[in-house]
């Protein structure tokens, strides 16, 4: 298998060196993808709405071996993610770190940001390569700096090694992966850096080598990267990250109008923080229906492999792939899949969702397109909301029950109704056992 893995870095290499490395997908997003002025959401290079549906592997190419990642990257290909949040460099999170599964440090010379390992960074090839040829959007952190620039990042390495070097890092990686048109950058990683130039260097180096690629940024949790980083040129994509209501931080984001579209970059993640299936679901649609263009998904373990983590693991990143949370994950992309969601708005004002809506974690969300042709409602509590049909376009309106764990479609009993404000109480509990609905609304 190292043979294997050697001959293909071989032919990767081959391909750079020729200017003809090339995702080959069929179908799926067509990338690059770019931000354009007036939408809250990225566009591939067809102008198809992207939105973004994720999990955060960020020991991937740290942790795992070729062939552990492939398989990794098919498993979530067919449950139908199509974007994930890898480190490029892992510090402390790997069972090797910083070598990877075969030994190879990425660096030499005392981890300086010098010297690049051959071997290192063939290996992160190969792993890239494979999410480009399955059509994932890869979120790639070139240097994670760590939680409070500690330890488990490389903020105090970088800041041995001084701007200039890691100006001429990211000059580096942005030429070697500038012709990967699926990558988006993601500097920083959990820590709002007391020297913003180490992370500026390293971004402007990325984006002197490949100016197009959009970039956003991972700070300390509660800090959407417009606060802490302001306009500046390297940073093209928002987003959130909180362990609080996710409502409260993205519906913040929408109502400030910034300009700039955000996703939910991470919350809890599911078997971490007591989060179950049902947190998972929560934090997403939170996200999802108060203006984020996607969100990403995050597991305990697979965010670290079985290598060292922060919480304790109750099983192996195999029998993971298969979470109840990740099981939800798909029915979420079934639906999203199923509805125009680009031309939903959040019901920001509260004019459609008007009474029952409860708070924080049980926070009840609800959008509707412009037009008010369709609207559409996340319960996370089964107790009931008010809603003022009279928003909607038409003075009768259908209303549907849907499952969101099973996606199974009912209607609600009574349908259609009038056009004014209705109660409506959801069946007690859904196909797992928890209390939230999603209530779907049309003319």
């Amino acid at each position: 298998m190292r043979l294997a893995s050697v001959l293909m870095a071989s032919a990767l290499l081959a391909a750079m060196a020729t200017g003809s490395l090339a995702c080959e997908r069929s179908g799926g997003t067509k990338f690059p993808l770019r931000v354009e002025s007036g939408k809250n959401y990225p566009v591939d290079r067809e102008g198809h709405p992207f939105f973004m549906h994720g999990d955060s592997p960020w020991s991937l190419i740290g942790d795992l071996t070729d062939e552990d990642a492939y398989l990794y990257l098919e498993d979530r290909k067919a449950r139908g993610f199509n974007t994930v949040l890898v480190n490029l460099l892992e510090h402390r999170f790997s069972r090797n770190a910083p070598a990877d599964a075969y030994g190879d440090r990425p660096f030499a010379d005392n981890e300086d940001f010098v010297v690049p390992n051959e071997a290192y960074f063939a290996h992160a090839d190969r792993i890239l390569q494979r999410a480009c040829d399955l059509g994932f959007l890869v979120l790639l952190a070139p240097a994670y700096l760590g939680y409070g620039g500690g330890g488990d990042g490389w903020y105090q390495e970088m800041a041995a090694a001084g701007a200039g070097e890691l100006a001429a890092y990211g000059h580096f990686v942005g030429r070697r992966y500038r012709r990967f048109d699926n990558i988006m950058w993601v500097n920083g990683g959990d820590y709002n850096p007391a020297d913003k130039d180490l992370v500026r260097a390293l971004a402007k180096g990325i984006m002197d080598e490949d100016p197009d690629a959009l970039s956003t940024f991972h700070g300390h949790s509660d800090t959407a990267p417009l606060d802490f980083w302001g306009q500046e040129t390297w940073l093209k994509v928002n987003n959130v990250f909180t362990y609080g209501p996710v409502y409260t931080a993205a519906i913040r984001e929408y109502d400030l109008g910034r300009g700039m579209p955000f996703f939910l970059i991470e919350t809890a993640y599911e078997f971490e923080y007591d989060a179950d299936e049902y947190r998972i679901r929560i934090q997403a649609y939170q996200a999802i229906l108060s203006g984020a263009f996607g969100h990403l998904y995050g597991n305990n373990p697979i965010w670290h492999f079985d290598g060292p983590g922060l919480h304790r693991q109750t099983m192996e990143w195999k029998e993971a792939l298969d979470s109840p949370g990740a099981k939800s994950m798909e029915v979420l992309i079934a639906f999203i899949s199923s509805i125009k969601w680009w031309l939903l708005e959040p019901d920001s004002k509260n004019r459609l969702l008007v009474d029952g809506m409860g708070k924080d974690m049980g926070r009840a969300v609800a959008a509707m397109t412009k037009d008010g042709s369709y609207a559409v409602v996340y319960m996370p509590s089964n107790e009931g909301v008010t809603v003022d049909l009279a928003q909607l376009s038409e003075t009768i309106v259908h209303a549907r029950w849907r499952d969101p764990t099973s996606g199974e479609l009912t209607d609600v009993e009574g349908s259609p109704f009038k056009a004014e404000r209705t109660a409506f109480k959801p069946p007690e509990l859904n196909s797992r056992g928890y209390p939230d609905w999603i209530l779907e609304l049309t003319p």
